[in-house]
């Protein structure tokens, strides 16, 4: 599933060729994904300027000039790629179109947008832009780790009654948004956190240094195009390259780079997820 940083490097991609530009036209070729589109979503698109596109957590936003607002998330194997865009930044001529193109969005400025998604396990939804903080998979969400209202003292309150593991607890998406498994693995590496520990036995001190962590390996992972797990690709089609940069995340049994330190990283299984972690330097 992709995370923050794969999310948030599809929106930046689309951005030069979405924002301030019209969808002429919009094709939806199925019924449904995860779950069905809305009524005429083609009809209610098409003619619409797209104002502003943003990103809560790991679903893009379009707000329209309609006053709506389009969700879009990727799922498992979502994949949004770019043709014809008339910046030069991407491929010029459209591809034939492929069997799981299931929707695609024509700009007037040329540039064609195709969510390709082979297992449907993506989303699209409509919603008002300004009512769009109730929608049901946005009400609930907790506060951006980029942003401003995510600090130590708001981390450090939200897990000090947690009995779960600190690696389920910063799973909860009500705790924090846009977080998932490999970025939590990263960050606790970084901080010398185990994900065994039980949330509310760590210490505000210890606590607080996770969000400099989420933060930085956010960033950075954002900076070098996400990560290319699988079907993850960024909207060019690009590969993402943070993967080359993991110090814990699928190195099971390879040596930890914490210098001086001669332990190998392990795996365990914590609901149904891999954990990876160094068991001499995560305490």
């Amino acid at each position: 599933m992709p995370e923050l940083p794969e999310v948030e490097t599809v929106r930046r991609g689309l951005a030069p060729v979405m924002e301030g530009e019209v969808m002429a036209q919009v094709a939806v070729n199925r019924p449904d994904l995860r779950w069905p589109f809305p009524e005429r979503m083609a009809e209610r698109l098409a003619g619409q300027k797209v104002l502003r596109l943003r990103r809560r957590s790991k679903y893009i936003l379009a707000d329209l000039g309609s006053g709506e607002t389009l969700l879009v998330h990727l799922g498992m194997s979502g994949r949004i790629l770019i043709s014809g865009d008339p910046l030069g930044r991407f491929v010029h001529d459209h591809p034939a179109p492929e069997k799981h193109d299931h929707v695609v969005f024509d700009m007037a400025n040329g540039a064609r947008i195709t969510f390709n998604d082979p297992r449907r396990f993506g989303a699209m939804d409509l919603m008002e832009t300004a009512r769009a903080e109730e929608h049901p998979l946005l009400a609930k969400l907790g506060p951006e780790p980029l942003g401003n209202q995510f600090g130590e003292s708001v981390l450090v309150a939200a897990l000090r009654d947690r009995n779960t593991p600190i690696k389920s607890a910063l799973l909860d998406q009500k705790i924090v948004a846009g977080l998932g498994n490999i970025y939590v693995c990263e960050a606790l590496f970084r901080t010398g956190i185990s994900p065994r520990r039980k949330a509310r036995q760590i210490s505000a001190a210890r606590a607080a240094t996770l969000v400099p962590a989420i933060r930085e390996v956010l960033t950075q992972a954002i900076a070098a195009g996400g990560s290319s797990l699988k079907d993850f690709r960024q909207a060019d089609g690009e590969l993402g390259y943070f993967q080359h940069s993991f110090d814990v995340y699928g190195r099971e049994g390879e040596p930890c780079r914490t210098p001086g330190c001669t332990a190998t990283v392990a795996r365990i299984v914590q609901s149904g997820r891999s954990s990876f972690y160094c068991p001499a330097c995560q305490r």
